[in-house]
């Protein structure tokens, strides 16, 4: 949580004076689908999720951008098909990217970075998880513009996400990789 503090304060401390539309924000509903493995326990799995997200992207250079994606979610966590319980889960992400001039109104773009995950509300009954986990993400998607500043957003990322599962005990379960891909649409605005 105290990094993606840190994040946000960076992002306020930028010059005042950054040139016109050097901003974009965007809003997006996301289908979080996790890719599970487990190291010791083959039937575990954890709920796709449809969640809010937004992100705030800054362009250093026209086709050069640092993004921020901010959203949470809490799936349901079942081995064999049983319900095991809940999580939250909240990961900042940020991500440099590079933004193709395809067309004056097409502009795909690609990007890679880090992720912080930050577990909480967990109500996994007799175990624990690791509280964060730090990993990969990269990037894919388009903006499609409809007005001068307006954009149809679509987007794709996978990001690594892992924890450890416990016993309330102390002892491992097994190594939980999450891992999950998320599908995006939304509407964005540059200013």
């Amino acid at each position: 949580m105290k990094k993606s503090l840190l994040a946000l304060a960076l992002i306020a401390a930028l010059p005042a004076s950054a040139q016109a539309e050097n901003w974009m924000m965007r809003v997006r509903a996301v289908d979080i689908a996790p890719d599970v493995k487990s190291s010791s326990l083959p039937g575990v799995d954890v709920s796709d999720e449809w969640v809010p997200e937004i992100d705030f992207t800054y362009f250093v250079t026209p086709n050069i951008g640092v993004e921020l994606i901010l959203g949470t979610a809490r799936h349901e966590v079942t081995l064999n098909g049983a319900s095991l319980g809940k999580l939250s889960h909240l990961p900042p992400t940020v991500t440099l990217q590079y933004h193709f001039n395809a067309t004056p109104t097409i502009k795909p773009y690609v990007g890679a970075g880090l992720n912080y995950t930050r577990f909480y509300n967990v109500d996994l009954p007799g175990f624990k998880v690791d509280s964060s986990s730090v990993g990969g993400a990269l990037q894919a998607g388009v903006d499609i513009a409809v007005t001068k500043n307006g954009y149809i957003n679509l987007d794709v990322k996978k990001i690594w996400i892992d924890t450890t599962v416990k016993t309330t005990a102390g002892a491992t379960v097994t190594d939980l990789d999450i891992n999950p891909v998320v599908w995006g649409i939304g509407y964005g605005f540059r200013f």
